[in-house]
C-alpha cells in the first residue's frame, strides 16, 4: 500500500502540507479555518460576550464531513468529570476524523489563564500574582504542569498567557495581566510560554495588541495609545515571548487603535508580526472578534466582508465557532470577491501546526493514556509555592506581624470565609460554576479563616463577616466591631469578587470608575480602626486599591492578588510567620482613588509637580515589598564608565541577610535616561533577581547591562540607541535607590531591530563572609 506524501512523517512538514492542500477542495480548506463550540449555550449570556447573539446552531454530522479546524472548550463550557470529558473529546475527535476524507482531527483548545479551566482542575494564582512573585523559573514550572494536564486530557492549545501591560488600574482585567511594566510582563510571561510549550501545548499570546490601553479603562473601548507607547510598552512582551519563548499562536485583540481594529490590521498581524518578527504560527480571533468587525466596529457591512478583512489582515482561525469563515467566505471565494490564495495561506499555517502536533500522522490516537487527576498533590504543592511567593507585605510599621501563637484574633470581612475569594474570573468556579449553583467546587479551597485557625491552633479566633463585597448594607458592622473590640488584634480580610461582565468587582467587563474598595468595605475598615484594636488589613483582590485613607492607622497591610486554591494557607502562613513574605508589587498601590490612570512608567510631566494640584505619587511603588528579616547591600562595583552604543557594562553588589531568619530579597535594576530625543519614563525596570538567603548568608549579584536595553522608539519611528548619559539604579523598588552607576554611551546613533538583546543577564556567585 502506497502512503500519500502528506501522511509520511519522514518528509518535511512543508512538503507534506503542500501535498495535502493540493488534494483539498475549497470547502475542505475553509473548514480548517474555524472552530465549533458544540457545548455553547444559546439561551443566555453564557461565558463570553454576546454569546447568544453570535452563536448559531449547526448540523454537526454534516459539518464535520469537510473536516474541522478547532474544537472550542470541551471542558470549559460546563462541569464535566475530567475522565469523562477526555473520553468524550476522544470520541468527538474520532468522529471528526472518520467523517472527513483525510481523517484529520481538530485542534482542541481551552483557557488556561490560571490553570486548566476545567472542573476539578487546580486553580493556580492569577497572572498578577505571577508578577508579584518576580520568579520566572517558578512560573515556568507552573506552565509546564498546566501543559501536561492539558495534553493528558487531549487538549492541544491553551489560550494564555495575557501579555497586556497594565495602563489603567481601573480596568477589570488587571487581574489577568502580569503587571504594569513590560520587562516584568515579558520575562514572566515568556517563562510561562516556555513551560506550556515544553509540554507540547500551543501557547496563545493575547491580546495582540493594545487591549489594556483602552480609553477610560473600559473593556473593548478604543485605544488612544500613541505609536511610541505602542512600540515601547505594548509590543515588547509579545516580541520576547515569540523570540525567546517559542509561542506558536497569537490571539488578535478586540480593540481598535487609531480607527483600525486589530482584527482587520494587516500592518499589525502581517507586516509586523510575520514579516518583521518572523512569526510562522497561527493567528486566532478572540471570541467572535471577526463578527465584531460588523457589529461593534462597523468596518464591515456583513459577515462576508468581515471575513475578507480578517483573512487579509492575517487572522487564520475564527473562534469560538463559525460565522464568517464558513459559508459566507466560501461563497465569496466562489464568486471571485475574495482571493482563494488567502484561504490557502491560512489553511497552510493551520495544517503546518496540525502536522507539528502529530495530527496528520497515521498512528495518531486521541484516547487518554490513563486516569486523569487534574488536582494532584504535585499541582497543589506548586500552587502553594507560587501563592506563598506572591503575597506582598506592604507595611508592618510596628512589627505587629507575625502574630503571636496565643493571640485573640477577630477575623472580619467579606473575603475571610469565602473560598471564591481566592480565585480570579478565569478560574473554573468563577467562570463557569456560577451558572451551575447546584454543582460543588470540585477542588478543596481553604479560606483565610480556616487556614488561620489551622496555622495558629492556640489562638482564639472569632469571625464576623461585617458586610458583603459590594452590597450597601451596613447591618453587620455592629457584630464585626464587637468581635474586634474583644480581641488583641483584628484581621480584616477585604477585597474583590471575581466575575464576568459586571457580575463581579474584578474580571472581564468589570471595570470601575475609581479605586475605592468595593461597596461599604472602606466604611467597615474605618469602624474597625476606630475600636483602637490593632488592625491587620489583608487584601484579596484582582487590582490594587487606594489605601492612603488608612496610611499610618493600620498595624500591618498584606496584599494577595487572587492567590488560588492554596492562597488561604499562604496568607495565613505570612500572618503566622511560617512564611517570610517575599512578594513585590507588580503594580503600584495608589494613595488616593482618583488621579488615574497612572502607572510608574511616566515621563517628567507625568510625575508630581507644581503645575497640578493632583499628586499621582503612589502610596506603595512598583517593586515594593517588605520582609521579616533585614538585608544589607554591600561592596557595590559600578563606578562611572564609558561604553559604546553597542557595548556591555557589568555592575555588581553583595546582598547579605543580616536578620535572624531565612528570607528572600528581590534586587531590581532600573534605567534612568536624563536626556533623550523624545521624552522617556523617569525610571524603568531592565533587570531583577530573587535571592533566597539563610541568616548571615550573602550572595553576589552581577547585572550584565547591554546598551540595547536603553533602546527606544525615536522620532523617525525606528528603535534606536542614542549616545549620551545614562544612570543605572539598583534598589528594592522603583522608588528606592541603593546604588547608582553613571554611564556614558559613545559613538553614533544605532538603529536596532529583532537582533537586539531583550533581557539583562544576571550572574550569581557566593558573597564574601
Amino acid at each position: 500500500m502506497t502512503t500519500a506524501p502528506w501522511r509520511d512523517p519522514a518528509l518535511p512538514a512543508d512538503t507534506r502540507v503542500a501535498d495535502l492542500l493540493s488534494r483539498m477542495t475549497l470547502e475542505e480548506k475553509a473548514a480548517q479555518l474555524y472552530g465549533v463550540w458544540v457545548g455553547a449555550a444559546t439561551d443566555g449570556d453564557g461565558v463570553a460576550p454576546l454569546q447568544r447573539e453570535m452563536t448559531a446552531d449547526h448540523d454537526w454530522d454534516e459539518l464535520i464531513t469537510r473536516g474541522l479546524g478547532q474544537l472550542t472548550r470541551s471542558f470549559g463550557t460546563g462541569p464535566v468529570d475530567p475522565g469523562t470529558g477526555a473520553r468524550a473529546l476522544a470520541r468527538a475527535q474520532r468522529r471528526i476524523a472518520a467523517a472527513n476524507r483525510f481523517g484529520i482531527p481538530a485542534v482542541a483548545h481551552e483557557e488556561c489563564l490560571a490553570g486548566f479551566t476545567a472542573w476539578q482542575a487546580t486553580a493556580y494564582p492569577v497572572p498578577l500574582a505571577w508578577g508579584a512573585s518576580f520568579d520566572p523559573e517558578l512560573v515556568e514550572q507552573v506552565g509546564r504542569r498546566i501543559g501536561r494536564d492539558l495534553r493528558a486530557a487531549g487538549v492541544h492549545q491553551g489560550l494564555a498567557p495575557v501579555l497586556d501591560v497594565v495602563r489603567d488600574l481601573r480596568w477589570g482585567r488587571v487581574e489577568e495581566t502580569i503587571g504594569e511594566d513590560p520587562y516584568l510582563v515579558g520575562t514572566v510571561g515568556t517563562a510561562y510560554v516556555r513551560g506550556l510549550e515544553s509540554a507540547g501545548v500551543i501557547a496563545t499570546l493575547k491580546h495582540f495588541a493594545g487591549y489594556a490601553s483602552s480609553a477610560g479603562a473600559r473593556n473593548l473601548a478604543p485605544v488612544r495609545a500613541g505609536r511610541r507607547e505602542f512600540a515601547d510598552l505594548t509590543l515588547p512582551p509579545f516580541e520576547m515571548a515569540l523570540r525567546e519563548g517559542g509561542a506558536r499562536s497569537v490571539m488578535a485583540a478586540y480593540t481598535e487603535t487609531d480607527g483600525v481594529p486589530a482584527s482587520a490590521d494587516p500592518r499589525l498581524l502581517t507586516e509586523l508580526l510575520r514579516e518583521e518578527w518572523g512569526f510562522t504560527g497561527t493567528v486566532v480571533a478572540d471570541y467572535f472578534g471577526i463578527g465584531f468587525l460588523r457589529t461593534l466596529h462597523r468596518v464591515a457591512a456583513d459577515e462576508t466582508e468581515a471575513a475578507h478583512l480578517a483573512l487579509a489582515a492575517g487572522i487564520d482561525v475564527e473562534l469560538p465557532t463559525l460565522r464568517c469563515y464558513g459559508t459566507p467566505l466560501v461563497t465569496a471565494v466562489r464568486e471571485g470577491r475574495v482571493p482563494e490564495s488567502l484561504v490557502d495561506r491560512a489553511a497552510r499555517r493551520v495544517l503546518l501546526q496540525k502536522c507539528g502536533l502529530g495530527l496528520l500522522d497515521e498512528d495518531w490516537r486521541p484516547e487518554p493514556d490513563g486516569p486523569l487527576d487534574l488536582d494532584s498533590a504535585e499541582n497543589r504543592a506548586l500552587a502553594r509555592d507560587l501563592a506563598e511567593e506572591s503575597v506582598v507585605l506592604l507595611d508592618n510599621p510596628g512589627g505587629l506581624l507575625p502574630l503571636a501563637p496565643g493571640t485573640r484574633i477577630a477575623v472580619v470581612g467579606p473575603r475571610a470565609a469565602d473560598p471564591l475569594a481566592m480565585l480570579g474570573c478565569y478560574s473554573f468556579p468563577s467562570h463557569v460554576l456560577t451558572h451551575h449553583p447546584e454543582v460543588p467546587l470540585g477542588i478543596d479551597i481553604p479560606t483565610v479563616l480556616d487556614s488561620l485557625r489551622a496555622e495558629l491552633p492556640d489562638a482564639k479566633v472569632t469571625f464576623a463577616e461585617g458586610c458583603g463585597v459590594s452590597d450597601p448594607d451596613t447591618g453587620g458592622f455592629a457584630e464585626a466591631v464587637a468581635r474586634a473590640a474583644e480581641a488583641d488584634v483584628c484581621v480584616a480580610v477585604l477585597g474583590d469578587r471575581a466575575g464576568l461582565f459586571g457580575r463581579g468587582t474584578s474580571g472581564e467587563g468589570c471595570d470601575v470608575s475609581d479605586l475605592r474598595l468595593p461597596g461599604v468595605q472602606a466604611d467597615l475598615l474605618d469602624a474597625l480602626v476606630a475600636t483602637g484594636v490593632p488592625v491587620v488589613l489583608v487584601l484579596l483582590t484582582g487590582r490594587p486599591y487606594a489605601l492612603g485613607r488608612w496610611h499610618g492607622r493600620l498595624g500591618a497591610v498584606a496584599q494577595a492578588f487572587f492567590p488560588g486554591e492554596e492562597g488561604g494557607p499562604a496568607v495565613a502562613g505570612v500572618l503566622s510567620g511560617r512564611v517570610n513574605p517575599s512578594g513585590r508589587l507588580p503594580v503600584s498601590v495608589p494613595r488616593l482613588p482618583g488621579g488615574q490612570p497612572w502607572t510608574y512608567l511616566q515621563p517628567p510631566l507625568g510625575l508630581a509637580g507644581e503645575v497640578s494640584s493632583l499628586d499621582p505619587t503612589p502610596l506603595y511603588p512598583f517593586g515594593h515589598g517588605r520582609s521579616y528579616t533585614k538585608f544589607t547591600w554591600e561592596d557595590f562595583a559600578g563606578s562611572a564608565a564609558e561604553i559604546s552604543t553597542d557595548g556591555w557594562y557589568d555592575l555588581s553588589l553583595t546582598v547579605r541577610n543580616t536578620g535572624d531568619r531565612a528570607g528572600t530579597e528581590v534586587v531590581q535594576l532600573y534605567l534612568h535616561d536624563p536626556v533623550a530625543s523624545v521624552t522617556r519614563p523617569d525610571v524603568r525596570l531592565i533587570g531583577y533577581r530573587r535571592l533566597g538567603l539563610l541568616p548571615g548568608a550573602a550572595r553576589r549579584v552581577t547585572f550584565r547591562f547591554h546598551a540595547d536595553l536603553a533602546s527606544f522608539t525615536g522620532r523617525t519611528g525606528a528603535r534606536v540607541v542614542e549616545p549620551g548619559t545614562l544612570e543605572l539604579r539598583v534598589g528594592p523598588s522603583s522608588a528606592e535607590v541603593r546604588h547608582r552607576a553613571r554611564l556614558r554611551l559613545t559613538g553614533p546613533v544605532r538603529v536596532v531591530g529583532g537582533e537586539r538583546r531583550l533581557h539583562c543577564e544576571v550572574r550569581l556567585s557566593e558573597g564574601a563572609d
